[in-house]
């Protein structure tokens, strides 16, 4: 693996690591709000009185597992990244498909429709497909390379 294949490797692991952080915040935001505070943090392009109402329970169920997600995906990420920053071939898959199909949902359901602010959001977006870019970029140059350590 050449210095820039590793220097790519690192800086997608710094975006996967921002990118992680920034979701576990975002989950750690959702789980303990009401619903209407949920979606004001998520849907934050959205005047937050325009989601004011009184739920069902089951709203704020479903709110929550969203929250779950966006803090085991974020967690899981960064322990990705930590696997990539060591040059892990594997790990870029690992955390491209976590985040990647994290974000792509989000880019579908939310960014596109325009629910969101283009900071952190749509950011947060380009962050994880800037790392996904990078991180496999360097799987396609060296996958079928011999290792020169031998591992």
């Amino acid at each position: 693996m050449s210095q820039t294949h590793s220097l790519a490797l690192k800086a997608a692991s710094v975006l996967w690591v921002i990118w992680g952080l920034v979701h576990i915040l975002a989950g750690l935001i959702v789980i303990p709000a009401d619903a209407s505070g949920g979606f004001a943090a998520i849907a934050d392009a959205v005047p937050p009185e325009a989601l004011k109402a009184d739920y069902h329970p089951a709203v704020n169920g479903i709110l929550d597992q969203h929250g779950w997600n966006l803090l085991w995906g974020g967690a899981a990420t960064l322990v990705g990244a930590i696997f990539i920053w060591r040059r892990n071939l594997t790990a870029i898959w690992v955390t491209g498909l976590i985040g990647g199909m994290l974000d792509l949902g989000y880019l579908i359901f939310v960014d596109i429709p325009g629910y969101v602010n283009f900071v952190p959001g749509t950011v947060m977006t380009l962050v994880s497909g800037s790392a996904i870019i990078l991180s496999f970029w360097v799987w396609l140059s060296v996958r079928n390379r011999p290792s020169v350590s031998g591992g």
